[in-house]
């Protein structure tokens, strides 16, 4: 195993963690919560899950996805002007402005929920959810190189 593959697991590792944490909530605390517990405590609950959450995407997730995915780039010898070519650096430029986008409306829900506007929050979560989703399927789609 060389130090790149050590990079590579540990860019994958950190973005199966996020989007598995982003499914985890949806698919498994939000319906728990809504089922189990009544308004107060589920507001309680799921604020305490959002915080932490947030936490941990902004101290561990996402300096590890930057920095991994730079160190990556840069030994593939993308460059800016690689982004636009066909295949591999197209498909790149696609999951990076994903990644702006998913990061832009996870900003948004963490300030929409505790504002108060559930609806915004519920839409940008949903958003970044699928975003991220795509955001892997992009990833899967990398031509090896």
């Amino acid at each position: 195993m060389t130090w790149w593959s050590v990079v590579r697991f540990l860019h994958v590792l950190s973005a199966a963690l996020w989007v598995g944490g982003q499914l985890t909530v949806s698919l498994v605390v939000l319906p728990l919560a809504r089922r189990l517990l009544d308004a107060e405590r589920r507001a309680t609950v799921l604020n305490a899950v959002g915080r932490r959450f947030g936490m941990f995407t902004g101290a561990v997730f996402l300096p590890l996805q930057i920095g991994t995915g730079v160190a990556i780039a840069w030994h593939k010898g993308v460059t800016w002007a690689s982004l636009a070519e066909p295949g591999y650096g197209r498909i790149l430029a696609a999951k990076l402005a994903l990644f702006c986008a998913v990061m832009a409306a996870a900003a948004v829900h963490g300030w929409a929920s505790p504002k108060g506007l559930p609806g915004l929050a519920r839409t940008m979560a949903v958003a970044a959810l699928v975003g991220s989703v795509g955001i892997i399927v992009l990833a899967a789609a990398l031509p090896a190189t």
